[in-house]
């Protein structure tokens, strides 16, 4: 990932409409990093992210993509570089898989431009790369959580962008579906060279997926780095007020958190 595809915050406040919901936030997302935003309910994780994507303008600070202000860039031009999961993405009514991916070929082709090849080869790798091609012909609203996750993915890696942001692409689906979900993130970026940033509630899977560990509370970052200087024993209680044991995971040795029992 080169140098250019940096992805930064610089003295941030983030809010919504009069409520200010972070000030004075910085953040420097590393290149070639699986980076996962950890915190409370209500810290500023999904605010910061949106942010980032250039969903929420920011009420000061700047956030940089290659160095310029997203702000002042075109919109088709930043979905060329960076990819967004939103946490509340919803399919029009009656749309196939295929139909839906295929949109996310739209930052590259032009007004009147035909379908082209190279618009299929990068449809065919996403639904390959999620496991999604044998629905092809499936309608979205028919399918099962997981699934349409896997396809709202499909449809961000058809953008072809060196960076995605996924806002807590785990919520709502069981267990087996959240690991599905995070082993393929972990590919992209392993295998296939992607930046991803995401907004994650499971503390225990964030530590073994990311490489990049960054814990915020009440609109602030109060630690980042690799998993295993992040997630100690005081930063947990510190972060989400709570007593607990840090443990090796005995299946990866990843940090892995044990709420310690609340007192009666």
């Amino acid at each position: 990932m080169s140098e250019s595809d940096r992805l930064r915050g610089t003295d941030l406040t983030l809010g919504y409409d009069g409520r200010t919901v972070a000030t004075g936030l910085s953040i420097d997302v590393p290149d070639g990093s699986f980076t996962v935003i950890v915190g409370p309910n209500a810290c500023g994780k999904s605010t910061l992210l949106r942010s980032l994507a250039r969903v929420l303008r920011p009420k000061s600070g700047t956030v940089l993509l290659d160095g310029r202000d997203i702000a002042t860039r075109p919109a088709k031009e930043v979905a060329r570089h960076l990819g967004l999961l939103a946490q509340t993405a919803i399919a029009p009514d009656g749309i196939t898989v295929a139909d839906l991916v295929s949109r996310g070929r739209y930052p590259h082709r032009g007004p009147l431009s035909s379908w082209a090849p190279a618009d299929e080869a990068a449809l065919k790798w996403a639904m390959d790369a999620t496991s999604v091609t044998e629905l092809a012909n499936a309608y979205v609203d028919e399918l099962s959580g997981g699934q349409r996750q896997r396809v709202w993915i499909a449809m961000v890696l058809a953008q072809q962008t060196p960076l995605l942001l996924l806002d807590e692409p785990t919520t709502y689906l069981d267990i087996a579906h959240q690991i599905d979900i995070l082993e393929l993130c972990a590919s992209l970026h392993r295998d296939h060279g992607r930046t991803l940033v995401a907004v994650l509630h499971e503390l225990n899977l964030a530590a073994r997926y990311a490489t990049h560990l960054v814990a915020m509370r009440d609109g602030r970052i109060l630690a980042e780095g690799p998993p295993s200087q992040v997630v100690t024993e005081p930063m947990m209680e510190q972060v989400f007020t709570l007593p607990c044991r840090v443990i090796p995971d005995p299946e990866t040795g990843t940090a892995l958190v044990i709420p310690r029992k609340r007192a009666a």
